[in-house]
């Protein structure tokens, strides 16, 4: 944690400001619950896992029921099971996992963990079971919104109670996740027509990767550059940054608003050129010798595509729109999830932050999943065996994290 940790007794290590107010000496100086496994020490730990082994079974399980015609035992019809899991059910775990690691650096407080992120890891699997079991649309969707509720409730008392107000807009767009959560439920139970709460979860999603995507990697970039002596490091926060920002969250919004307009398709081709701008600026092609590094600026790259292919769905129809959909979740969200997952989960658990062999293939295979499920909507003929491929490849790079990662997560820091 990045707060200034005062000495119990010398020789001893230091200790959460919390720990010490309280006495707590029930946990260590990263504020971990000595007697927990360490799976439960922090989010990120039980919910990258979770995320990742549900990625990986998911999307097979998709495929089976679009081709075999069998019916999903919950609420929801196969294509919209599909998207509601992947929506609500991956992205939710690993926004889940991000920001309560995330939230104890930017407050200084102690971390949820041991019996309370248990209970949430529980409620989060609750959620699942009844999407796929549970035929009551009303019950499934009382036990599948529990989890981002408390979620919210429990960002929202990090935030206010350590009073980080500069990180309230991150907690805002959790809140508005859950919010387009149950709107997909109503749209499901025919309460809302169209997909009101699936386009506002996108919008979301695109927002998160813009805002923290734009803080993490030209930081992460300018710092391995400045250790090489690199002479160009990337340009600092500028006009640039507000204005693609901007034009996102207002492309985006649209997008929910008033979908499938021109006007918000020519907005969000005009966000994805400022965000290929700003990306340009970041020195990307300096880091492809650095794949755990390179790859972050890879998924951004591949949300200034999905925004541009968005527009010109919108704009003009020339781009199917679910190619350009997964061009945003397969590609964008996809990327930039992994690359955020195996970054930190190396990081926060003391190994070195290097990309391995297991590493690059985890991020070889989502990258050429994502391009074949975007390529399968321009391909006739040939659509149904580049669905295949490009679901195997996609879901492959997430089982293929669970397997390299699980002694990761479920083992303890290694410093």
């Amino acid at each position: 944690m990045t707060q200034h940790r005062p000495r119990v007794a010398q020789g001893e290590r230091s200790v959460p400001r919390a720990a010490i107010r309280s006495g707590d000496l029930s946990r260590d100086w990263r504020g971990r619950i000595r007697a927990t496994p360490p799976v439960l020490h922090y989010g990120f730990r039980p919910f990258f896992f979770l995320a990742a082994l549900h990625a990986g079974l998911a999307i097979p399980a998709w495929l089976w029921v679009y081709f075999s015609g069998w019916e999903i035992g919950g609420p929801f019809g196969g294509l919209r099971w599909h998207a509601h899991e992947m929506l609500f059910g991956y992205l939710a775990a690993v926004i889940a996992g991000f920001a309560l690691t995330a939230v104890p650096n930017w407050t200084g407080r102690l971390p949820l963990s041991g019996a309370p992120l248990l209970v949430l890891v529980l409620i989060w699997l609750a959620g699942r079971v009844a999407c796929l079991f549970v035929p009551n649309p009303w019950l499934t969707l009382m036990i599948d919104l529990a989890f981002p509720v408390l979620l919210s409730l429990a960002i929202w008392r990090e935030v206010a109670a350590g009073r980080n107000w500069k990180n309230a807009p991150v907690a805002l767009m959790i809140s508005l996740f859950g919010l387009a959560n149950a709107l997909d439920h109503l749209a499901n139970a025919g309460v809302l027509a169209g997909n009101l709460g699936q386009d506002l979860a996108l919008a979301v999603a695109a927002v998160l990767i813009s805002l923290i995507g734009g803080r993490i990697v030209p930081s992460f970039t300018r710092n391995w550059l400045a250790k090489r002596g690199a002479a160009s490091l990337p340009a600092p926060f500028g006009a640039l940054d507000n204005a693609a920002l901007l034009t996102t969250a207002l492309a985006m919004g649209g997008t929910v608003v008033f979908p499938g307009e021109r006007t918000v398709g020519m907005l969000l081709c005009a966000a994805g050129a400022l965000l290929a701008a700003r990306l340009w600026r970041w020195r990307g092609l300096a880091t492809m010798r650095e794949p755990i590094l390179f790859i972050l600026h890879l998924g951004y790259g591949w949300l200034a595509a999905s925004l541009v292919l968005m527009g010109l769905s919108a704009a003009g129809g020339a781009v199917p729109d679910q190619a350009a959909v997964h061009a945003l979740t397969a590609g964008a969200i996809g990327t930039m999830t992994l690359a955020v997952m195996t970054r930190a989960s190396l990081g926060h658990t003391g190994r070195a932050i290097v990309a391995d062999r297991w590493i690059v293939a985890i991020y070889v295979l989502v990258t050429v999943g994502a391009a074949l499920r975007v390529a399968a909507l321009f391909s006739g003929e040939l659509y149904a065996a580049m669905l295949v491929c490009g679901g195997a490849a996609w879901s492959g790079a997430f089982l293929l994290f669970a397997a390299r990662f699980a002694p990761v997560l479920f083992r303890s820091r290694v410093s």
